[in-house]
């Protein structure tokens, strides 16, 4: 919920599409509520956990006439489902933040998240530790403190946006 996020959500009342069987859905729920509580703006909720229920979600969200959407991180949206999210919001013309470069690089019109590459590093490096004895009960609880800001410009002049300059600029790449 950083710049990008904050734009979408300026933008009116935004819907937060979750995976409600993902392992963080309570922690990612009330992450949102509290930061959106703090800014003054009205965050909705929407939930899917199946195929059916994700199209079910888009066309009440296309019947509605919301106009941006951010979609929540899940192993079941990135792993299984991330074509159908990424067709559903361009068939709709739905501007949709990600929390992966990947969901960008995609088709997606933005992402804000950790790097992943800088994860993996530090699971290796987590690893290593264990490998050498130490007892993983013993090693602290790490959270990402590196993230990417992605921007799509292909993926805004389809949706007919002009993402303002100072959002590009702030952006850690924008993919032509």
């Amino acid at each position: 919920m950083r710049c990008c996020a904050i734009w979408f959500l300026a933008r009116g009342s935004s819907p937060y599409f979750l995976d409600p069987k993902s392992q963080s859905y309570g922690s990612q729920r009330k992450e949102a509520q509290d930061a959106a509580r703090a800014l003054g703006i009205k965050l909705v909720f929407l939930t899917a956990a199946s195929e059916r229920e994700i199209d079910a979600a888009f066309a009440d969200i296309a019947q509605q006439r919301i106009r941006a959407l951010m979609v929540g991180p899940s192993a079941y949206f990135i792993w299984s489902r991330r074509e159908q999210i990424l067709g559903l919001a361009a068939r709709h013309a739905i501007p949709a933040i990600y929390s992966l470069r990947d969901w960008t690089a995609a088709g997606g019109l933005m992402s804000y998240g950790p790097i992943v590459s800088d994860t993996y590093r530090r699971l290796g490096v987590y690893a290593g530790k264990i490998l050498k004895g130490a007892p993983p009960a013993d090693l602290p609880i790490e959270q990402s403190s590196r993230f990417e800001y992605v921007i799509n410009v292909k993926a805004a002049k389809a949706l007919n946006l002009e993402i303002p300059p100072k959002l590009l600029a702030l952006s850690d790449e924008v993919i032509e």
